[in-house]
């Protein structure tokens, strides 16, 4: 997978004082919740201990469950550093192409699906290091909060936009490349009880509308786009639009990159 994201290292570090800025004014402009972005921003010394901190807030429900979730975001992100700049970019994105998101602050302290694709980041990592049971239980509990349910074994890469992301469902040999962008209730998933590489491959550059289904072992071509409410049973050439149940190519996708563009339309 290309992962031209991960070297983005002077870029983190001015996310981060924007961050921290934008916190303070916050705190200011609305004391009833100068307390969140105390907590959670100011209060905190680097992007990694934040991250980690509302992560394990969003997921807790004792504390006791805080204190795990902590534990385990602090321990992935020392061992994968690589998932910090990951984050970093898909703050970005959100802040660049959702109209909604008025600064990198915003998809951090309130969008669900950076923070359910952030807590994935942290059950990929122990995926990775063989530790399943752990994996599966942030699994789990990223699913109940957040309505996303991502196999932590997924590949998933950077620069990504899930807007709303509610009923987002990637399966386990699910690959995403960088700089996509993916409305809500879009299904990654198989077409049965076959084993084995099952899931799509979906190049960097592509957009996806809400509520498509991409199901099996097929291709989505880089800066693809597929129409809203599609169902996607074969590959998709590079740079073509496709749409219905099932899918099928109605004409060029004549963006150069859609998943910058977010035009839905279809021609």
């Amino acid at each position: 997978m290309n992962d031209q994201c991960t070297n983005e290292i002077d870029a983190s570090i001015d996310l981060w004082a924007e961050m921290r800025s934008r916190a303070e004014k916050i705190a200011r402009d609305e004391p009833l919740i100068a307390h969140v972005v105390n907590d959670f921003v100011i209060m905190r010394e680097t992007f990694a201990e934040a991250l980690g901190a509302r992560i394990a807030h969003k997921l807790s429900r004792t504390s006791k469950e805080y204190e795990t979730f902590s534990a385990l975001a602090r321990e992935a992100f020392a061992g994968n550093p690589r998932a910090l700049i990951q984050a970093q970019n898909d703050m970005r994105a959100t802040a660049e192409r959702d109209p909604a998101c008025d600064s990198v602050l915003t998809p951090f302290l309130w969008f669900k699906g950076f923070l359910a694709l952030s807590a994935y980041r942290v059950s990929h990592y122990f995926w990775n290091a063989g530790r399943r049971h752990i994996a599966h239980y942030l699994q789990s509990h990223i699913s109940e909060t957040f309505s996303v349910d991502i196999h932590p074994a997924a590949k998933i890469g950077c620069g990504i936009l899930l807007d709303h992301a509610t009923g987002f469902v990637v399966g386990e040999t699910a690959v995403i490349e960088n700089n996509v962008s993916i409305l809500h209730a879009v299904t990654l998933g198989g077409t049965g009880k076959t084993r084995g590489d099952r899931h799509p491959k979906v190049r960097s550059g592509v957009l996806i509308g809400a509520g498509a289904k991409i199901l099996g072992n097929i291709e989505i071509g880089r800066c693809a786009k597929i129409g809203a409410g599609s169902v996607v049973l074969d590959d998709v050439p590079a740079h073509t639009t496709v749409a219905g149940v099932p899918a099928k190519i109605v004409g060029a996708a004549t963006e150069e990159e859609p998943c910058l563009d977010m035009n839905h339309r279809l021609s």
